[in-house]
């Protein structure tokens, strides 16, 4: 990625930290938990201008719990918050979460993004599917593309579904030394995903014929004195990942840092119509600079928004990458 010191690894390679997916293909839409049973210090950024969001008011450094225990990426616009509930009994049951003494209360946050507009509107990630999730948690295997809250992801939407590509669930993570820092994220973005490293638009916005990427931001422009309303299908949600020590504090600023990845990879970004959201989880076992930790979480975060869409496969009647590139 930049150095030769630096080697790619599975965002489940970080200590302590789990990733389960539940999708529902023929719905198209589902969930994915990233759990840490220890508990992680936890910060959030939020920068789109339409959230769906769960407990981000507890990261704030001056608030009591420095320690989650599970992020929820989900599907299905506000309904789907519902699925962090069953992962809420799934570490209860394990005796995972904040001691109130009569139980444990686990920490689970969550952000959602908007699929309802391919598959069934009517099937949205709940209590069973957050769940279940859980059951399919591992530290084996991190899959890519059309799965869990990737599974009904869009890109490219400015002049609606018809012109927009598939988007899906990504993941990279390096590991300098005995650091490592990676990222989740699933990306349903308004706007283009671009390579930082070529600046070739992979997925995004196509001409009328469906053939050809025409650019998001050009159209955007052209049409400045258009108002439109797009709150159909965006929203871009991820958590970056590190074994390193971190203040509360530096959790947050962390998440902060994370979100250059999504300037880079995604254009625009953080648009009134995006919930666009970052959680950082830090598992405690590194020391290491809060600086370095944040470049890096930059660069993975960029790299796993260009595998989601290089991983997507074609489906509810919209185009992937992998078929843009196939009728080249």
């Amino acid at each position: 990625m930049m150095e030769e010191d630096i080697k790619e690894i599975a965002f489940t390679d970080i200590d302590g930290i789990k990733v389960g997916n539940a999708s529902n293909i023929k719905a198209g839409t589902g969930c994915t938990v990233v759990i840490c049973e220890e508990g992680a210090t936890a910060g959030v950024d939020v920068r789109g201008g339409s959230p769906g969001t769960r407990e981000t008011d507890l990261l704030n450094p001056q608030n009591l719990v420095d320690k989650a225990h599970a992020v929820v990426l989900a599907g299905g616009s506000a309904f789907g918050l519902d699925a962090a509930s069953g992962v809420m009994k799934y570490l209860e049951e394990r005796n995972i979460g904040f001691d109130v003494q009569v139980t444990k209360v686990p920490i689970v946050l969550s952000a959602v993004l908007f699929d309802l507009v391919v598959g069934d509107y009517r099937v949205r990630p709940d209590f069973n599917m957050g769940y279940n999730a859980c059951i399919n948690a591992t530290d084996k295997e991190c899959p890519n593309g059309n799965v869990g809250a990737g599974t009904g992801a869009t890109v490219g939407k400015f002049l609606g579904l018809e012109r927009a590509m598939k988007g899906g669930l990504g993941s990279y993570a390096v590991e300098i030394g005995d650091l490592k820092v990676g990222a989740i994220v699933a990306v349903n973005a308004l706007g283009d995903i671009v390579d930082p490293e070529t600046g070739e638009i992979l997925a995004g916005l196509l001409d009328e014929r469906g053939e050809k990427l025409i650019g998001t931001e050009r159209e955007m422009v052209k049409a400045y004195n258009k108002k439109k309303n797009l709150f159909s299908g965006n929203t871009t949600i991820g958590v970056v990942a590190t074994n390193g020590i971190l203040t509360k504090a530096e959790a947050n600023k962390l998440a902060s840092m994370a979100h250059n990845g999504y300037a880079r990879a995604i254009r625009p970004a953080h648009s009134i119509f995006d919930g666009d959201t970052i959680f950082a989880m830090a598992t405690g076992k590194v020391e290491a600079d809060i600086n370095v930790i944040g470049l890096l979480a930059a660069k993975v975060m960029e790299r796993a928004v260009v595998n989601a869409v290089k991983s997507a496969d074609s489906a509810y009647g919209i185009k992937s990458y992998k078929e843009l590139n196939l009728t080249k």
